[in-house]
């Protein structure tokens, strides 16, 4: 590739007469035809595509599909793939046709196109009829290009793309996918084609277009996915086979001593999502991954049954959460304050103490359990209003006393005996935590100081169920008592 000003074009257009005018079967043909392979097994001979990859471009290229998932562990030519499919868009697609591959930076959209390039330069009718400049790709007959961006919502407006490939969606914010799909859909055909190994953690945007799709009712949206058995082990090589096509495809491009040296290096929960395809939390995540899912209940607390309450609070633009247990261990959110967004938004304190007391009047109220933070006041004027005995303050930042309840909790999640009324914002606090562990057991904390990711709620459940847990164990010891 020459650097500076690109010389006119002198070949004459590619002719495409006669040509299947099915999408999937269109770009099928020009990449048997016109690619080579551009780096890996087989470098420079021509592209002979593995059924599993075929499969994939029928599926997400079928006809009236928008937007197109693909799940898929690493090493299976996932990149190779989308290069395939944005060099055949430039020649074969849409006239006017744009291709953009966002990525979680510049540098790792960059290596779609690297790819790109070195696919066109090895083959001299395409070399002959391109124009590949540092950060793109024209194809000046039919007026297409193709250009790398970094997954950053500010540069992915005014746009309109004929094909958008999203690389590894695992790390893509929900804001840059909004951002993302707010352009698409202008043309009468277009695709959306996002390929990723799944997302560390059911709170993401991968998650969500993972469910949709499952879900099937949805037209335009067509799923691929390729994973692991849930539940084998590490060492199965039959679900490595699963997981991998290009492991057990014809000319396979994947070896097995490969996944083997990975899977001694690599811990568990990382080779299971990155290399087995399945869902699964990192060792840093606090709960296992589907756990708290698996413990919702259809479940509304009776007016004026006996339950515990705690609030953890935000001084000021963080947010705040009341939740309430019964004492038979069924969570649920009574209040939750979150910002919005706003950098001048503060808690609105009048709601909070509005909510405290239509709680009391609701509910027999055991126990108000309070992080005292930046609401000393409130807590103190509370206590004067519903009694001294059943407010009290308890300090979240004690880890003496919050390791304990962190544990609690946490075993009455992974072995059902908790309860909870499914409420999303909860489960998403719940989600966001990630487990440190300390002297006096594992606590909960963000994943890293100034994350907007909040975990509250998360909190707050804590102490709440460690307290009902409390009042329940007293109420059996006073059963006893009288029995004797």
């Amino acid at each position: 590739m020459k650097a500076g000003p690109k010389g006119t074009i002198t070949s004459e257009p590619l002719h495409f007469s006669g040509w299947p005018a099915g999408r999937a079967d269109r770009r099928l043909r020009f990449i048997a035809d016109y690619l080579r392979v551009p780096k890996g097994v087989g470098a420079g001979e021509q592209v002979a595509l593995r059924k599993f990859q075929t499969d994939i471009v029928k599926t997400v290229f079928a006809p009236g599909i928008r937007t197109g998932l693909v799940s898929l562990p690493r090493a299976n030519g996932k990149t190779a793939l989308a290069a395939m499919l944005a060099v055949a868009e430039l020649f074969v697609g849409d006239v006017s046709a744009e291709v953009l591959v966002v990525a979680s930076d510049q540098r790792q959209a960059n290596i779609t196109l690297r790819m790109a390039k070195r696919m066109i330069e090895l083959t001299p009718e395409l070399a002959d009829r391109a124009q590949i400049y540092a950060d793109r790709i024209a194809v000046p007959h039919n007026d297409s290009v193709l250009l790398p961006l970094p997954a950053e919502p500010g540069a992915l407006h005014g746009f309109d793309p004929s094909l958008l490939i999203v690389d590894e969606l695992h790390v893509v914010t929900e804001a840059v996918w909004e951002a993302v799909t707010s352009m698409t859909g202008k043309r009468p055909e277009s695709l959306t084609l996002a390929i990723s190994t799944p997302a560390s953690s059911p709170d993401s945007i991968m998650w969500k277009l993972v469910d949709h799709g499952r879900a099937g009712d949805d037209p335009a949206f067509a799923i691929k996915e390729f994973s692991a058995p849930e539940g084998c082990a590490t060492d199965d090589r039959a679900a490595w086979r699963t997981a991998n096509p290009a492991l057990a495809c014809e000319n396979p491009f994947l070896a097995e001593d490969g996944l083997e040296a990975a899977r001694r290096t690599l811990r568990e929960p990382v080779f299971r999502q990155l290399r087995l395809g399945q869902w699964v939390t990192g060792a840093e995540a606090w709960l296992p991954f589907g756990a708290w899912d698996n413990c919702e209940v259809d479940r509304r607390v009776r007016p004026r049954e006996r339950v515990v309450l705690a609030f953890d609070g935000s001084a000021s633009g963080d947010s705040t959460a009341l939740v309430g247990c019964t004492l038979d261990g069924h969570l649920w959110v009574e209040g939750l304050w979150e910002n919005p967004g706003d950098p001048r938004w503060r808690v609105p304190r009048e709601d909070v103490t509005r909510a405290v007391d239509v709680a009391f009047t609701k509910y027999d109220v055991v126990e108000l359990a309070c992080d005292p933070w930046g609401w000393r006041s409130e807590i103190e004027d509370w206590a004067k209003r519903h009694g001294e005995k059943r407010v009290l303050e308890w300090n979240t930042a004690h880890a003496a006393r919050m390791a304990p309840a962190t544990d609690r909790l946490f075993q009455a999640v992974v072995t059902n005996m908790v309860t909870h009324d499914g409420n999303p914002r909860m489960a998403a606090h719940i989600a966001h935590c990630v487990a440190k562990a300390t002297a006096m057991g594992d606590l909960v904390s963000k994943d890293k100081k100034s994350s907007p990711r909040k975990i509250d709620a998360a909190v707050a459940a804590i102490v709440a169920f460690d307290r009902s847990a409390f009042h329940q164990s007293r109420n059996r010891k006073r059963v006893r008592s009288f029995a004797s």
